[in-house]
Formats: structure tokens, sequence, C-alpha cells
């Protein structure tokens, strides 16, 4: 299955039983099948000293539901390096002067009296935090509070391999690393920067220096990522990494919508088609995951059902924020500034008495979401696990591996797949580009050399009418259910003439909006997944495999767009195909209309069809 060629490769990585880290530290590797331990942690006699000197938990940070809030989230810094797809929009949102900044001593004033009224855990989040300069000596001072259990962070991983030893040293405790996608050029389109590379060698740092388990938080996206399902619970084979799917949720500016979201259990059964033996772990007090491990694999999964199933019932959760406003909810408005009375010169018992009153007015669970999720329209089903490995350029068995082992080495030596190469390169003379890398693939797909052309197989029988119009005349969805189920392919075709200039910038890769070839080739793929929600009477198929494939033609200095889908089923997939041909022609001219508005979009046509009741077409 795809778990074991992914874990034999990283494993090979990471081997070595001891490794000498940055710090000059010794980190004890456990041989495979062995427990990790964490190479931070409470000492023994300091957990001893603090269960033996436990104080009564505070009735400041207790609500009216008998809600025991020992959980504090401080906000660093509003700033993000990245500018991802669900948490914001492109031009970034609007900053606080930095004047109304929380400054370092304000922060440790605040998490020294929660640290008083019983919170025992702290985790410092963003924005992204580690931009922000002091993070080491914020983190260094917090380590000092007594009763203070964890000190966690949750990154975008950007800064992480550069900053983990001195945060190790520090007292970090916990890491958690946001990473939605394992293919490099999605990641470029997901977060709309570069860095892909630096957060795989920031997760390797972390599993170096003996944390365990390393937290990779995923949020799964319809049509953008939940194709990645089984990749990413195969790292857990050979890796002490606790894989976090979230459920995509509403947030200012990401533009959300319930199509967008893949359920915990729609996820869950995608798991199960491929690992039976998932088995679910006991679920830990206020624990916000519902945890699973596969048998013999050192990792786990877990879920983030805030959407689906929420958690409100236990939450033990309190947020600050960057500015200094107490937020007793993720979802809720309701904020009250702790900054302001800080500033004022409020005494400790003011500032409980405000924390208090803020405590006790949180609601039993975030009510207004779920007001939205009740007319939700039901989540369409998801493309199969075998389905989705063919997308996106992962394939069965081979997957990413041969990508990730080189970036955990370190490089990128030229056996690496062609298309990876192509994702990574800053020019190329010839470029073409293929969704689908495969050992038996056409090695047509990548040559200069025209294509020969499809041998016709006859006219395709027609029918005397239209088959989506009803006796009145009016538009009708034909019904496909008493036809039986036959494997289906259709190949379509588009040209883009784009004109020698934007021609040789795309040839280049140096158009400023970034790589269009890959672009087009992500939208093409998504494109397909779409069709039957872009047409209307279009039915949803269950496709087992999407390839777009991008040429340069420098003849007529223009890209030849080839789509292919196949599924097996009732109905045919030409839509699907004729879809992700025309999207992934929309794309590149989106991608180089900046350059030249003289570009034509021609020749969308059907190129073969195979499968159907009325016979196979191949266009002559």
């Amino acid at each position: 299955m795809a778990a074991q060629p992914v874990s034999r490769m990283l494993r090979r990585v990471l081997r070595s039983s001891v490794r000498s880290c940055s710090s000059g530290a010794l980190v004890t590797q456990p041989h495979p099948g062995e427990p990790s331990q964490p190479a931070v942690e409470v000492p023994s006699g300091r957990r001893r000293f603090l269960r033996e000197h436990a104080a009564p938990f505070s009735a400041f940070l207790t609500d009216s539901f008998g809600r025991r809030h020992s959980y504090l989230r401080i906000s660093l810094t509003e700033k993000c390096n990245l500018r991802c797809q669900y948490c914001m929009p492109e031009e970034g949102v609007p900053l606080t002067p930095k004047a109304d900044l929380l400054t370092t001593e304000e922060i440790l004033t605040l998490a020294r009296l929660f640290v008083k009224e019983g919170v025992d855990k702290i985790r410092l989040t963003g924005g992204e935090p580690l931009i922000r300069p002091d993070v080491v000596d914020i983190v260094a001072q917090l380590h000092q509070l007594e009763g203070l259990r964890t000190i966690g962070i949750t990154t975008n991983g950007i800064n992480l391999a550069r900053l983990l030893p001195q945060l190790q040293e520090a007292g970090l405790s916990t890491i958690n690393i946001s990473l939605d996608t394992l293919v490099p050029a999605k990641f470029e389109f997901i977060v709309r920067r570069k860095g892909f590379r630096k957060v795989m060698e920031g997760i390797h740092k972390a599993i170096e220096l003996g944390y365990s388990p390393v937290k990779v938080n995923c949020v799964v996206m319809r049509g953008l990522n939940e194709d990645e399902l089984l990749d990413f619970v195969a790292l857990t084979e050979g890796l002490p990494l606790d894989v976090r799917f979230i459920e995509y949720m509403p947030f200012d500016g990401n533009k959300w919508n319930f199509k967008k979201m893949v359920s915990y259990k729609e996820m869950l059964d995608t798991l199960r088609q491929q690992w039976p033996e998932l088995e679910k772990l006991p679920e830990e007090e206020s624990s916000t995951a519902k945890a699973f491990k596969i048998p013999g694999f050192r990792g786990r999964v877990s879920f983030i059902t805030s959407m689906s199933e929420h958690f409100c019932g236990t939450c033990n959760r309190l947020r600050i924020t960057a500015d200094g406003n107490l937020k007793v909810c993720l979802f809720g408005n309701s904020e009250v500034s702790l900054r302001d009375h800080l500033r004022a010169g409020a005494s400790e018992e003011e500032l409980l008495r405000i924390i208090g009153a803020a405590v006790g007015r949180k609601k039993r669970q975030h009510a207004e979401l779920f007001l939205m999720c009740q007319g939700s329209p039901p989540a369409v089903p998801s493309i199969s696990f075998r389905d989705s490995l063919h997308v996106q350029g992962l394939r069965h068995r081979v997957s990413f591996s041969s990508q990730m082992v080189t970036l955990w080495k370190g490089g990128w030596p030229p056996q690496i797949p062609l298309l990876a190469q192509r994702w990574l390169a800053s020019a190329l003379p010839q470029r073409h580009h293929s969704s689908h890398l495969d050992s038996d693939a056409n090695p047509k797909c990548l040559s200069p050399e025209p294509r020969a052309p499809a041998t016709p197989s006859g006219p395709l029988p027609t029918s005397d009418q239209l088959t989506h119009v009803d006796r009145e005349g009016q538009a009708a969805m034909v019904d496909v259910g008493g036809k039986p189920d036959t494997e289906r392919v259709a190949v379509a075709s588009a040209v883009v003439l784009l004109g020698p200039v934007a021609y040789k910038l795309v040839q280049e890769n140096q158009l400023k909006k970034g790589d269009a070839l890959v672009v087009a080739q992500l939208a093409g793929v998504q494109a397909a997944k779409l069709t039957s929600q872009l047409i209307p009477l279009c039915h949803h198929v269950a496709l087992s495999h999407v390839q777009v494939q991008l040429e340069l033609d420098s003849t007529r200095h223009a890209v030849l767009v080839r789509a292919s889908c196949r599924a097996r089923g009732p109905t045919g997939v030409e839509m699907e195909a004729l879809t992700s041909a025309a999207v992934a022609a929309l794309a590149l001219y989106d991608m180089c209309k900046a350059v030249s508005r003289d570009i034509v979009l021609a020749e969308i046509k059907l190129v073969s069809k195979t499968g159907g009741q009325r016979g196979d077409f191949h266009r002559p």
C-alpha cells in the first residue's frame, strides 16, 4: 500500500540511532516500533511538587457551566509571512498600530496572572509567532513560571528549523506545524508564497531534536487537498507525527462556504477504505481532537471536528489577541480589552474581576455558527482514495515519496521526478507539464514531438432527440439509474494562442504571477472534479483518474492542453474532460492577461470517448 514505500524511504533518512542537533546536545532516536520520548518535558521533581501543592482551581476561570479554563492561547503578532487562502485575503488584513499591541512585559504580566489562577498550558500563536524577534526570550521567561506545565507554539514552519534549537533550550514543550499539502506547487497555490522546503526542514528538525509527537495541522478543503489524506496518513508509519485533519471553518476574508468542508466522518471513511484496522484511541480530557492509530505505525492521526461535532461542552480554552483582548470563544465576537485596563493601572484583583466576568458570560456553544450549519447542503461524495492518488501528480505506490526523501536529505538531486524539477526550476528552455506521473506513462506527454493522430473508429450513433429536455420542452436531468456501470474514459483538448511575448515569459517561467503551467494544470484538475457544480444538468461522477497535460508549441506560440478523465459508472465523463481543458485554458489566460490581451482560446473539443452504450468515439 501507499504507506510502505513512504515510510521505508523516510526511515532511511532518519535511521541513525544517535543524532547531533545544532544546539550541541545529543538526541537519542528510538528504533522503529519503540516508543518515542519527548526531548522537552517537565522534570519529574517539578511534576511531583506541582501535584502535591496544587491549589483549588480559580473561580475567576470557571464559567457558569462548570468548565475550568486551564489552557491559554496568546497571540504574539497579527503579522504573517504567508497568505493562506482559508485564513486571510491575498492583500492581507489591516494591522493594529504597534503602540496598541501588547509589549513583552504586558504579555508576561498577563501570563503570570493566568498561571497563578490555574492555567497550566500556554500556546503561542499569531499571525505567525516565529516572526516576532523576541519569541525565544518570551518562551524562556514563560518557562520560569511556577505551575506552568506546557509551553506550545503553532507555526507555519517557515522559520522553525532556524529557531527551534534555541526555542527548545528556552523550554518549548510542544510544536504544531501547519501544512495543507505535500505537493510543492499546490503549497504555493494555497499559501500564495514559496516555502514548502523550509516547512519540511522544520518538521525534520523537530523530529531530529526529539519532539514526539510532532503535530502537523492540515486544513482539509474539498476540491483542493482532500485527495491527499492517504499520503498524509502514510507519513505516520515511520515517523512520530500526529497528523491532525481540521474541518474547514469560517473566518473573515476566506470566502468560506459549506461546499468546501469535508466532514470528519467522510475523511474517516476514506481512511478506513485503505486501513480497515484503524483504531480509535481514548479521548483525553478537554481534547479537541479525535485520535486514531494504525497498528504498527509510529505516529497517529487525529480529527479536529469544529464544524460537524463541536467540542464546546469540554472547552477549557481562553485567548488573548495580539492587541490584548480576551476572547472566551474563538467564534464569538465578544472581547474585553485587558490591555486598556493594564495600562490604566488596574490591580491584579481588578483584572481578575474583569476576566471572571468575561468567562462567566461564555456561552454553552458557539450557537451562531451551528445555526448556519443547519441550512448547509449535504456534502458531495469525495473521490475515493485510488482516484485521489492519481490527481495532482500523486501515484499509488510511488506517491510523493521520491520528492519527500529528497527534501529530507536537504537537496534536490537529478533523479527526482521531472515534474518536480519543473515545479522548482526558475526557468527552463523547454517546458511541458503533466498532472500524472507513472512508470508506464506515455513518454510522448513530455516530448516536443507532435502526437500521432487518433485512429477513427467510425461515427458515433446519435439520438434524434435532446436528452436533457422533457416532453414539455423544459430542461431536465437524465435519469441514469437503470444504466449499467461501465468503465468510461474521455479526452478533450484546447489550444491557447499566447503570442510571442507571453509565450516567451511562460516558456522561461518569468511571469510575475508565478508558474502559469502549474497553475493551469491545478485549475484543470480541480475543474474536472467540480464539473457537476458548474454545469447544471451534469451528474456528479466519482472520478478514478484525472490527467492534465500542457505542451508548448513554438511554431504557433501556443500552449496545447490535453485533459483525460476516467470513471466507472452509468454516465460518461466527456463533460469533465471538456471542463478540465477549458478551465485550464482560462487559467492560462488569467495568468498572462497582464502581458497581452491578444490571447485566443481555440479548438476546445472532445478528442475521444469510450465506454458508453452508444459506442466509442475517436476524432479523426
